[in-house]
């Protein structure tokens, strides 16, 4: 398996996006239609904790907690509120600074990840399964290592303990990296910053690009300090020591698409592997790949990413 040639074209395509060196996108339209993608499920409840916002949809059952990645919403998981809040009480998070909340502080994953430890502890949830897609699957794991006995289990779609391509960077080169992160795309100004977003999605987000322009126009809604400064922290975040005292079950998702990996000389098998290793030393682990995917495996192949989490909870 190449996984210097993976690394490098992450860790490359993550540097092009705090840079602004990615291709341009076509303007959008002055008044764009109604965005199909925004969230619309009215939840049961709504409050906050440390900042996060936390909707509430269903009751009963295993409680599941669904965190969105960078710049995301709410609106990333309404076909997973649709699919589970009959049979779970559902908790969905919006981050600071995210999808036109307040702004983050300096170092909002800290403050997100004992804000998630709070909504367990002041909720009594029993045991909840936590369903992360990226940032939010990296803070998932950072809570089931600080909190082993309170997680009942863990969904990472394409949420890692560390970023790839940043795995064998010393920390002070890490750290350098993450500062640059945090300025180059912080001072992006409105206009350029929605402009990456749309890149963002057309070339690593999704399939279909007509979806992509969509949903770049919701996470485009996100502060861009808050995002440089999430993306700061996850750049110099390394969970994989603490991976041994996860007790509850993980599922990795993986997605795959021949297209882009083939780029890479990856095969389903060798990115699966590279996922595996990055996880090395997760007692409960398992590995699903999603195909054909890119980042947002929930919307690219929404069935197929809702029957892995439904056949990881029969197993709880």
């Amino acid at each position: 398996m190449n996984i210097v040639r993976l690394t490098a074209a992450r860790a490359a395509f993550f540097a092009a996006l705090a840079l602004g060196t990615l291709p341009a996108a076509h303007a959008a339209d002055a008044v764009p239609p109604p965005n199909r993608y925004a969230a619309t499920i009215a939840p049961a409840e709504r409050f906050e904790i440390g900042g996060v916002l936390v909707e509430r949809h269903g009751s009963a059952g295993r409680p599941l907690i669904l965190i969105p990645g960078l710049a995301s919403g709410s609106w990333v998981w309404q076909g997973t509120v649709r699919a589970f809040s009959r049979d779970h009480a559902v908790y969905v998070l919006t981050l600071p600074g995210f999808d036109g909340r307040p702004p983050a502080g300096p170092t909002p994953f800290a403050a997100a990840r004992a804000a998630v430890e709070e909504l367990i502890a002041s909720r009594h949830l029993d045991k909840p399964v936590i369903v992360g897609h990226s940032l939010g699957g990296i803070l998932a794991l950072a809570v089931a290592e600080d909190k082993p006995a309170s997680v009942g289990g863990i969904v990472s779609i394409d949420g890692l303990p560390v970023m790839p391509g940043t795995e064998d960077l010393p920390p002070a080169q890490r750290g350098q990296f993450a500062d640059r992160t945090r300025l180059q795309i912080g001072r992006q100004p409105p206009a350029l910053f929605a402009q990456q977003q749309q890149a963002y999605m057309r070339t690593i987000g999704v399939l279909d690009m007509s979806r992509a322009d969509a949903l770049a126009q919701l996470t485009a809604r996100s502060d861009p300090a808050s995002v440089g400064a999430w993306a700061a922290d996850v750049l110099t975040l390394d969970l994989r020591p603490g991976l041994k005292t996860i007790q509850a079950p993980v599922l990795t998702i993986v997605p795959y698409l021949d297209l882009d990996s083939a780029q890479q000389g990856l095969t389903p098998a060798a990115k699966a592997d590279y996922y595996r290793a990055l996880m090395e030393g997760t007692p409960k682990l398992q590995v699903v790949t999603v195909a054909p995917a890119r980042h947002f495996a929930m919307f690219d192949q929404p069935e197929a990413v809702t029957a892995a989490i439904r056949t990881f909870l029969g197993t709880l």
